[in-house]
């Protein structure tokens, strides 16, 4: 074919053109017959053609009237018979020379591809063997990204997540292996099949399913093959259907994983304890193939028996310890000990620790055991009473202080409560701490002991005599008068120190002659002043007292020619005073022999 663009360049040679016009009038015919076989061959299709010749790179062959093309030597396979001069050939045109020629061909010719055309010819043939829905076989040739290449004549993908019914490890691990598949998708267009072998296993599976849960009973024995685990057990395939092997239905004992008892693709003989016709869903046993350790149970660990065993866990409320291979008892945080506080049974026991216990109890439908550890000693408070009897004088250290009293430890694990009613006979405490400070060593009276709630009673103040029977009635008595210092003011009265813890009460109504609103206005804290007694209440334990009165027994005692002493007459009588607490009721009612000495005044 003529380059007229080399020809356009070349203009200015007159004797270059004289030879081109010459050659191409006498080559007319040529250029028409390329023209035609140019116009005959389209890129893309699939000739035959015939070997010519042939180097240690490329294959000439012609493809039809004054066409050639070449084919690289290595598109022939090691499999396959080597090319042969005569051989015909199906070849797909790729490219064609134009008027520059190829770049990419050194001979300058067609560009054929023999292994194009075969992998056309297979694709046609197998898209007319082939539709979706059905099931095809191939060899898998590579891993590529997102899955596998299956070779079923041509290669088709298998997308990873159809390989199995549960993604395996390592996809690659099939490479080599003949598979079955069902074709999912065909794309023509785009020469693309997709295919999956989880589908034919799920229906598979369906089938086998069905059938076996007709087939399954509980407390059969079947084999089947451990095909995931997790924490909380693991799940084995029977052959169709996948049933779960929970953890506490692996063994008898104790264990932390079920990779202690299994591992996947592990083949074991379970039992089936339950079927859900309905979910389909099976739970399988495999501690039930071998004998309950809680057979006789009750032969092998009678209540009150001491046993050993070995501490497997520590919660807390408690200890599990074993006392054989599959039977675990709790010894209960208030069954550690007689007398120690316990926070956590850590304090008492750890892991692994071998210790002796009670059997206090059995419950073989729950599988349950209750142990002591207590119990294993004697009992501290159940002689209590011979240790500490009632009245007897004993000593101990304050352990800790509350709002209602102290509590005073007499031995270890021994604790006796002082409570603030009877530290004094006489002061009025609002805390423990007033009289006592934690760790003190103190010397009390045992009131009472309660064996069954494992209390103590002690008295600080039962120690003296009780003042308010012998004393207090003999020095304080109605009508005196008495000094002392305000020690606390209330909205309705004031309390005034007579001596060392004894206080009386002035209520607010016998402050002043007066209303008074607020006691404060009158009298102050610490302030020392006088007072009349009104009452000496050795039940209640209560003085009432009275500052008007002292006012009216000055004022009115030169009149009482008959009323010396503390008797002083003259005074206003009512005939009920209103004293002690501020009680709704009357303090007490004066004396008669008191009323009629008023009336004859």
């Amino acid at each position: 074919m003529v380059n007229r663009n080399l020809i356009r360049n070349l203009e200015s040679d007159d004797t270059l053109l004289a030879e081109i016009d010459s050659l191409a009038s006498g080559t007319e015919d040529t250029w028409l017959d390329t023209i035609e076989m140019e116009e005959s061959i389209e890129i893309n299709k699939i000739v035959e053609g015939r070997i010519l010749r042939m180097d240690d790179e490329f294959v000439l062959i012609d493809i039809g009237g004054k066409s050639e093309g070449s084919v690289p030597r290595d598109e022939w396979d090691e499999d396959e018979d080597p090319p042969e001069v005569g051989a015909v050939v199906r070849v797909l045109v790729e490219d064609v020379e134009d008027e520059f020629g190829r770049t990419d061909d050194p001979h300058g010719m067609v560009a054929l591809s023999k292994r194009k055309a075969r992998k056309i010819d297979d694709w046609e043939r197998t898209m007319e063997s082939i539709a979706e829905g059905q099931v095809v076989k191939g060899e898998v040739t590579r891993k590529i990204k997102g899955g596998l290449l299956v070779d079923i004549g041509v290669n088709v993908f298998l997308p990873a997540s159809q390989v199995d019914i549960r993604r395996p490890h390592d996809i690659a691990d099939y490479i080599g292996k003949t598979v079955e598949c069902e074709v999912l998708k065909i794309d023509a267009e785009r020469r693309n099949i997709v295919v999956s072998r989880r589908s034919l296993i799920e229906r598979k599976r369906k089938s086998d399913r069905e059938s076996l849960l007709k087939e399954l009973e509980v407390g059969q024995t079947r084999k089947g093959v451990v095909k995931n685990i997790a924490d909380f057990g693991a799940f084995v395939d029977l052959g169709g259907i996948d049933g779960l092997l929970h953890i506490t239905d692996m063994s008898w004992g104790r264990i932390g994983h079920p990779t202690e008892m299994v591992n996947i693709d592990d083949e074991i003989e379970v039992q089936i304890l339950n079927i859900d016709h309905e979910r389909e869903k099976i739970a399988l046993g495999l501690k039930q193939l071998t004998p309950s350790p809680w057979d006789g149970v009750e032969e092998k660990y009678p209540v009150g028996a001491k046993v050993k065993g070995s501490v497997v866990n520590v919660m807390s409320y408690g200890a599990f310890v074993k006392l054989e291979e599959g039977i675990e008892g709790l010894v209960h945080i208030s069954e550690m000990s007689w007398t120690k506080r316990i926070s956590h049974p850590s304090e008492i026991v750890n892991i692994n620790d071998e210790i002796e216990v009670v059997i206090l109890g059995i419950n073989k439908e729950k599988q349950e055991i209750s142990l002591g550890m207590k119990q294993t000693q004697s009992n501290p408070w159940e002689n209590i009473k011979d240790r500490y009897p009632v009245e007897s004088v004993v000593k101990g250290r304050v352990r800790n202080l509350t709002n209602y009293g102290a509590f005073v430890e007499l031995e270890e694990g021994i604790d006796g409560l002082l409570h603030v009613s009877d530290m004094s006979w006489t002061r009025k405490i609002g805390h423990p701490s007033e009289m006592l400070e934690k760790g003190q060593e103190v010397e009390c009276k045992v009131l009472s002991i309660d064996e069954e709630r494992r209390r103590i009673a002690l008295g600080l103040k039962q120690l003296e005599s009780d003042p308010w029977a012998t004393s207090i009635p003999e020095k304080y008595q109605p009508n005196q008068l008495v000094k002392g210092k305000v020690t606390k003011i209330t909205n309705f009265g004031v309390f005034v120190g007579l001596e060392d813890g004894l206080e009386g009460l002035l209520h607010i109504s016998e402050l002043s002659d007066d209303k008074v609103e607020n006691p404060e206005n009158v009298v102050k804290v610490g302030e020392e002043i006088e007072v009349k007694i009104l009452r000496v209440d050795t039940e209640d334990r209560k003085i009432g007292l009275s500052r008007k009165r002292v006012q009216w027994a000055e004022d009115e005692a030169p009149e009482g020619a008959d009323g010396g002493g503390e008797g002083r007459t003259g005074s206003p009588a009512p005939s009920e005073l209103k004293g002690g607490l501020g009680s709704s009721g009357p303090m007490f009612s004066m004396p008669a022999e008191e009323e009629n000495n008023e009336e004859d005044s």
